[in-house]
């Protein structure tokens, strides 16, 4: 009996020790981050940029806009809701080209390229695009929130 006790231990040792466990949750994780990632663009699209900024930001997160530092959740909202800016006339999409999750799971960066299209009252259209960065932090709900964009 503690044969088997001992090989059981062993087994299950040996299977937690496995480098490839960690890869399988690595990759589980990345493909959470980029399901995020689609799903806050689609509603930036759909709904608006102000109401998926909201949404899907941490309470503590940080925006940098024309180098100015917006902190936290209440101020991004406010920063939303003192521009003269008619948000149904943008648009803005982003798609990343990488993801890394951390090892522990719990914090993740992404990077790609956007595209911001305005239009004035006359209609015409102004394009700007670039790169992206943001770091997300995995919720105590589990959900993925970002904390820097």
């Amino acid at each position: 009996m503690n044969k088997l006790l001992i090989l059981t231990i062993l087994l299950s040792l040996a299977y937690a020790c496995n480098p490839d466990t960690g890869k399988s949750n690595k990759q589980v994780w990345e493909n959470e981050i980029m399901k995020t990632e689609k799903e806050f663009s689609e509603m930036a699209r759909q709904q608006g940029i102000p109401k998926a900024f909201l949404t899907y930001s941490a309470d503590s997160a940080v925006l940098m806009r024309n180098n100015h530092i917006i902190q936290g959740k209440e101020a991004i909202k406010q920063h939303y809701d003192k521009q003269n800016v008619d948000w149904s006339a943008v648009i803005l999409s982003w798609k990343p080209d990488f993801v890394e999750v951390s090892f522990s799971g719990d914090l993740a960066y992404t990077y790609g390229k956007y595209l911001y299209l305005t239009r004035d009252s006359a209609g015409k259209q102004d394009t700007a695009s670039g790169v992206f960065h943001t770091v997300w932090k995995r919720q105590t709900d589990g959900s993925w929130r970002f904390v820097w964009d």
